[in-house]
């Protein structure tokens, strides 16, 4: 019988607060198709040696590179075939794999048919052999002394000795262990496993979502998050995980070895005195881990560095490669949850335009991680969200179930004491009592401040819309209304019945909550989650600026978190930009446009910063969030709704607010050190500035760069360097004199938006006085006055922090 982790009775209890978290797909973590391996090498089968194999960028390609773990002094050695560098493949491969004595690769990434290589560790001036060719592999795992894939739903395997396996079963998932191989059945998760060793034979029952084996067992995830071990007694024994229930994004299985990721990246093995992480790492997220042996590699995802600890690693600790690709690359269209941030650097040039490494569904993005600081906090540390539970449930597991049980059932007894002496309506067939004051504090009521809201006389604007009224306006929010999404969620068009055009933006629906939460608890979640949604929308209300995309009303019924703002006809400033065909638009067309446009968009933000009450950090500036009313202005929406987001959270002590933002527009420092301040819009908005002079997107490729690079690395040594006009968007003719020394003035201002430490920044009230000089210089360039005098200088007047 295989242990199950966790066994425990309290398994129940907690189960739906593991369905809360991070939903799991088959090879949505551990890439289907790894693209780092550990290899084990040498006559002594006790105590190999081992390299950690990768694909390593070099910034505009990559390459099948291995390297010692425990001998640092030791050279790598590149893998590759045909006419490139040393012998090197011209053509990237896709995914690496290895197992004892073999490294083998699948590619090429760019056409079929594939194909698979393996070379021969033990001697390496052995020219590699072609071992598959064919259709695409959906994945692929070694181990031992065999590599197996799945083609199409099928699992075929090379080099193996043992029994053919079926044709007439499909797998999501394959798992290559010491002489069995394990998959996940398609359709209902099942494990079964084949080949010879004790894996075989043993496998749990249930319905599975991730897959890892080692040399002498194997190990899965299953829909409700929990880790499932079997195999050799001996191993499993020793590889153990403690009984949490805690959501898991990745499995790593070595030779009695057993590591994860969890939801939150960090890593975790057993047995700890064996293969745990080095303190350096213990904190530290992961993209990607593996595991042969008694040796773990994986990569970090703060610069996708490649590290090893544990077995004959030098030092405990190594740093094997500086940058390799965590999974396979793709065209970044092809992914429907987004990339990984940077990830498309290390792509390089050869998988064609737009290349990424795509981030998995279900897992919060990267840049709205918790990012550990190095800089000291005075503060109290603020404990992630997963240790939280898992503390309090190892105390309900120390208490026992007897123990829950009885204090549930005098917790329920006081409710319903407390709750007959309040009101007859609190009976006993009442299963989900109101919170009472001896559970929370009482919160304000929720439709008494959206009538105090509506009540303060002819200033406030906002009005209160029927649910059924919008429903009916949206065709109950079909697709077809549908125009787009952002942070606050969905986003309709309709026409109101007295024929105003608005755009309607539908919140997400937000759980209130687990299973295991307690009655009085989830009332207080929805009663802190209503009274976020009313307070944001207090603030929002009494913002008014024409530079401001104009809230008209709300709607806050049976459950539904809805907001009507005026229509923009004109779309938003990134659809101009880079998606309308020729002609350009009219606030295009020229410079003195563009700069118009930028001082109406900069006049917005400074408004929220300065003279909103309190001040507004919109977190989001970028260009699709610039939109364009009938006449052309230009004016800033989504402001407040990532604070509606967060906010929602506030009743909740163990939800920190995440960080918000896109990737290329976001302020590294905030990112970096989750210190948000209005500094952070600065950096924001100084990367629309440098897409608005240069016409191009905030992440492409270059001339003369192979690489995807954000344009702030592109423009900023060109202007810093007084060559503006090598950043300057080719469909406009050159500015004249007079605007090119406007737009010069402009684009110092984008450098000193987007330098890097925050104080240095211009503020927006600073950069709002920039851009008013150059309109007026283009200005009275356009009507022959005297030039307006701008030099470098001007621009350079930012403030402390």
């Amino acid at each position: 019988m295989s242990p199950k982790f966790p066994p425990s009775p309290l398994t129940f209890f907690f189960a739906l607060v593991v369905l809360a978290l991070p939903s799991l797909a088959a090879a949505s973590s551990s890439f289907a198709l790894p693209t780092i391996a550990i290899a084990a090498v040498g006559a002594n089968t006790t105590s190999p040696h081992h390299l950690a194999c990768g694909l390593v960028s070099t910034g505009t390609d990559y390459h099948l590179s291995c390297a010692s773990v425990s001998n640092r002094s030791a050279s790598p050695h590149e893998y590759g075939h045909g006419e490139g560098r040393g012998g090197a493949s011209t053509t990237p491969f896709s995914a690496v794999v290895a197992g004892d004595g073999y490294v083998c690769s699948v590619g090429p990434t760019s056409s079929n048919p594939e194909s698979m290589r393996w070379w021969d560790l033990a001697d390496e001036e052995k020219p590699s052999k072609r071992v598959y060719r064919g259709a695409e592999l959906s994945a692929v795992a070694g181990g031992g002394e065999y590599v197996c894939g799945l083609v199409e739903t099928r699992i075929q395997c090379w080099r193996w000795p043992w029994a053919p396996l079926p044709k007439d079963v499909g797998f999501t998932a394959v798992a290559l262990g010491g002489g069995f191989v394990c998959g996940l059945v398609v359709g209902t998760g099942e494990v079964k496993c084949y080949g010879d060793g004790d894996a075989v034979g043993r496998e749990p029952r249930g319905r599975y979502m991730l897959l890892a084996a080692g040399e002498r067992h194997a190990c899965a995830v299953d829909d409700a998050g929990m880790l499932d071990c079997w195999g050799e007694a001996a191993a499993v024994a020793a590889a153990a995980p403690p009984r949490l229930v805690r959501s898991v994004s990745t499995v790593a299985v070595g030779d009695g070895v057993t590591c994860v990721l969890w939801g939150n990246w960090t890593a975790s093995c057993w047995p700890e005195a064996e293969a745990a992480p080095p303190q350096a790492m213990a904190q530290r997220q992961f993209v990607a881990l593996e595991a042969k042996g008694k040796v773990v590699c994986g990569v970090l995802m703060s610069d996708y560095s490649m590290v090893c600890w544990g077995g004959d690693v030098a030092g405990g600790l190594s740093k094997v490669f500086d940058k390799v690709l965590p999974g396979p690359c793709a065209p970044s269209g092809s992914c429907p949850c987004g990339v990984w941030s940077g990830s498309a650097a290390l792509c390089g040039d050869s998988t064609g335009y737009g290349a990424a490494i795509c981030y998995p569904c279900g897992y919060t993005p990267p840049m709205m991680l918790q990012v550990p600081s190095t800089s000291q906090s005075t503060g109290k540390k603020q404990r992630p969200i997963s240790d939280l539970a898992i503390a309090l449930i190892c105390v309900g597991i120390g208490s026992g179930l007897g123990t829950l049980l009885a204090a549930l059932s005098v917790a329920y007894c006081l409710r319903q004491r407390s709750g007959s002496g309040r009101s007859s309506s609190h009976g006993s067939g009442r299963i989900h009592a109101e919170p009472t004051s001896a559970t929370i504090p009482a919160p304000p009521r929720v439709p008494r401040r959206l009538s105090a809201l509506l009540s303060k006389g002819p200033n406030t604007t906002v009005e209160q819309f029927p649910l059924a009224a919008l429903r009916a306006a949206t065709g109950v929010f079909s697709p077809s209304h549908r125009i787009g999404s952002g942070s606050f969620g969905a986003v309709y068009r309709a026409s109101l019945p007295d024929g105003r055009e608005v755009a309607i933006k539908r919140a997400e629906r937000r759980d209130t909550g687990g299973a295991s939460s307690s009655a009085a608890a989830a009332a207080a979640r929805r009663v802190n989650h209503e009274s976020a949604f009313v307070s944001e929308l207090s603030l929002l209300s009494r913002l008014n600026h024409k530079n401001l995309v104009r809230l008209l009303g709300f709607c806050a019924d049976g459950g539904e978190h809805i907001l009507v703002y005026e229509f923009m006809p004109n779309g938003t400033l990134h659809d101009h930009l880079h998606k309308r065909p020729a002609p350009l638009s009219p606030p295009l067309a020229s410079w003195p446009a563009r700069l118009r446009l930028a001082l109406g968009a900069a006049r917005g933000i400074e408004y929220l910063h300065t003279y909103a009450v309190p001040p507004i950090i919109h977190r989001d500036i970028k260009s699709s969030n610039i939109l364009l009313d009938a006449t052309w202005s230009a004016k800033v929406a989504d402001f407040g709704l990532s604070l509606l987001n967060n906010s929602s959270n506030a009743g909740d002590n163990n939800e920190p607010l995440v960080t918000a933002g896109t990737v290329g527009y976001m302020d590294p420092e905030y990112y970096r050190l989750q210190h948000l301040t209005d500094k952070s819009d600065v950096y924001s908005f100084g990367v629309l500035l440098l897409e608005l002079l240069s016409g191009c997107k905030v992440i492409q490729r270059y001339e003369g760069s192979g690489t995807p690079r954000n344009v702030v690395d592109m423009a900023v040594p060109y202007i810093e360097s007084d060559r503006v006009h090598r950043v300057l968007d080719i469909r406009l003719p050159l500015p004249t004199p007079g605007e090119m020394e406007a737009v010069a003035y402009v684009g110092y201002l984008a450098a000193d938006c987007v330098r890097l430490p925050g104080r240095d920044r211009p503020s927006m009230s600073e950069a709002v006085g920039v851009l008013e000089r150059a309109v007026a210089a283009c200005e009275d360039d356009e009507d022959g006055a005297d030039e307006a005098a701008l030099s470098r200088s001007c621009t350079d007047g930012s403030a402390t922090m």
